[in-house]
């Protein structure tokens, strides 16, 4: 990735702001050479540098750019002699000092214009690229977060975003100024005196050179850097998550040597990055200051040549002019620097950018506005990984109206074969309809919209209780949320808080117990209101007094409702339309509770563990 392809990428929407900057850089540099102007006929009519007399020449008699720039400087030197000649030199001087504080106020003006106009376009660039990565980690499978670590993604949104707002937005001015004033001095250079600037010219490469070949280390070491800050977000979000055991471990010393050695390993990254990047200025002032001796050398033998075409104070106007294209060269090669350390998290955020979705839709989808007849598993199969089979040839029906369930022993494939039904995932072969139509050759928000979930581990936000049970419905009324609650067995405890409804219930539902974080999940299901029912060993991690009041609360839940239920407690599911059992991927037996004892087989056996 180069400079101009972060341009192509980042300013087309602000282009007219861009232009508008770039326009008063210009108008600010061509008034800085007015000002540096003056500098000549300083030297030459107040310090003898220069006795030529000077006569009014006629612009109409000027031919061409060359001759009209020639007469205005004549005239100009012609009317500063008068002056001298009739007021005297202080008054000249006097002269001088307006028109350049003049023309330094008027630089002034347009930096801050184009300042002004940089301003939306650095912080437009960044609002778009959260924007655009936020919207991206929200649409993409959950299948792309079971291969990646949940730090690193979070580290990318936070760290690595910061770092292009840091190296890269940072020096987007740098970007539009310095290189249009470097270019218009350079112009201005070989105006003055070709030789001189192509002279110069010749030793420039060798500074290219060395600040690129910094830069490119300095890429690499942040790609690391940015990666180890990665790791420690991981670290830390196990460490939180997994407080409890930690403490019961005794395990605080070993987490923290394995802290420690991480955090030391990112300090030595982040030593040799700064080291590099602090190098850019000192690299560049020491090469401006020797191309600069040089330069005074190589004008010097020209300006003593007995065929010189420049003169002392020409060549002293050539010297503030290259003197002034330093700062922004400097300031160009840091830029070079920050954008090198800026690509770095920007490939980084790019991977998740250009990640494609393995649950593709279709461009003229189905229309499904409801449930009526039957969900059916045909041939489905499923894996994780090519190598590991979780789903082997599935053949289930589902009819409307009915409860069914899953059963068997972990990691027997029944928390994937109801995650295949939203489309959490795509099926590897088969494939699964309702009412006769593949759900996958429908919009998979049309089809989630048909959906209920209630899962093991409540999913809430640190937000209010209206907001939770609301969350994804649109329009509903406070009476609404209220029944809704009500059904769910949650109104008496929400209206016993504070601020009743309005009352936040911390991160992730923290100041709740288990059953009043299920039963708020109930109840954001209930008000949902959806055909479809999908419950994934709702009250498995639940008490038994818990278990018992948000039982209850699914059972108004499932009343009317289509029901998958994925269980681990079969004292659950006796009363299911049909129970499936799994073991390793294939559905080994099917029927109600009472058919499945009969058969003496899988089910029984799992029944009689728990009854033990």
């Amino acid at each position: 990735m180069t400079t101009l392809s972060i341009l192509r990428r980042f300013v087309p929407p602000y282009k007219w702001l861009a232009l508008l900057n770039i326009l008063f850089n210009v108008i600010s540099t061509i008034l800085s050479l007015f000002s540096f102007a003056t500098l000549i006929p300083i030297l030459q009519l107040l310090f003898g540098l220069s006795t030529t007399e000077v006569t009014e020449m006629s612009l109409a008699d000027a031919q061409g750019f060359q001759e009209t720039f020639e007469v205005l400087k004549n005239n100009f030197y012609y009317f500063l002699q008068t002056q001298i000649d009739e007021n005297g030199a202080s008054y000249v001087l006097l002269l001088l000092g307006v028109f350049l504080v003049v023309m330094t106020g008027f630089k002034c003006l347009t930096i801050w214009l184009a300042n002004y106009f940089m301003v939306p376009i650095r912080t437009g660039v960044l609002r778009d690229l959260r924007e655009s990565l936020y919207k991206k980690v929200v649409s993409l499978p959950i299948g792309f977060f079971t291969e990646e670590r949940k730090g690193d993604v979070m580290s990318r949104m936070t760290n690595d975003v910061n770092e292009v707002e840091a190296s890269i937005m940072s020096t987007l001015d740098m970007l539009f100024k310095n290189p249009v004033m470097i270019l218009i001095y350079l112009i201005t250079l070989f105006f003055v005196s070709w030789e001189l600037t192509l002279f110069v010219l010749m030793l420039l490469p060798i500074a290219v050179l060395l600040i690129g070949r910094i830069g490119r280390s300095l890429k690499r070491a942040s790609t690391t850097g940015q990666e180890q800050n990665a790791e420690i977000l991981t670290q830390i979000d196990e460490t939180l998550g997994g407080l409890r055991v930690v403490k019961a471990f005794n395990a605080e010393q070993k987490l923290i040597g394995r802290f420690q050695k991480l955090i030391n390993a990112t300090r030595q990254t982040f030593n040799r990055i700064n080291r590099r990047y602090y190098l850019a200025h000192p690299v560049s002032e020491f090469l401006g200051t020797a191309l600069i001796a040089t330069l005074l050398w190589f004008g010097g033998l020209l300006i003593l040549s007995d065929n010189a075409n420049i003169d002392a104070a020409t060549f002293i106007y050539y010297v503030v002019i290259f003197y002034s294209i330093i700062g922004p060269a400097k300031d160009l090669s840091k830029a070079v620097y920050s954008i090198r350390r800026g690509m770095a998290s920007l490939e980084r955020i790019d991977r998740i950018l250009e990640t494609e979705s393995n649950i593709r839709e279709v461009e003229n989808p189905n229309k499904v506005v409801g449930f009526n007849n039957e969900i059916r598993y045909e041939n489905v199969s499923f894996a994780y990984q090519a190598d590991r089979i979780v789903l082997d040839d599935i053949n289930l029906t589902i009819r409307k109206g009915q409860t069914v369930a899953f059963v068997g022993q972990s990691g027997s494939g029944k928390t994937t074969l109801a995650d295949l039904l939203p489309r959490f995932y795509d099926p590897i072969n088969g494939k699964i309809t309702i009412d006769g139509v593949d759900i996958r050759d429908v919009k998979a928000h049309d089809l989630r919209a048909l959906m209920g979930n209630v899962n093991q581990e409540a999913i809430l936000f640190n937000d209010t209780f209206y907001n939770n049970i609301t969350f994804g419905v649109e329009h509903a009324t406070m009476e609404d949320v209220r029944n809704a609650a009500r059904i769910a067995n949650a109104d008496d405890f929400i209206m016993a808080t504070p601020d009743q409804y309005e009352t936040t219930i911390g991160d992730r539902g923290s100041r709740l117990s288990g059953g009043q974080r299920q039963r708020i999940s109930i109840a954001r299901a209930i008000l949902k209101n959806p055909p479809i029912l999908i419950l994934d060993e709702a009250t498995s991690a639940l008490d038994t007094e818990s278990e018992k009041l948000v039982q209850e609360a699914l059972e108004n839940l499932m009343r009317d409702r289509t029901t998958i239920v994925v269980a681990h407690r079969l004292s659950t599911i006796r009363n299911a339309d049909v129970i499936c059992v799994l073991h390793n991927g294939k559905i080994v037996e099917q029927g109600t509770h009472t058919e499945l004892l009969e058969l003496d087989g899988y089910y029984r056996r799992l029944v009689e563990m728990q009854e033990s």
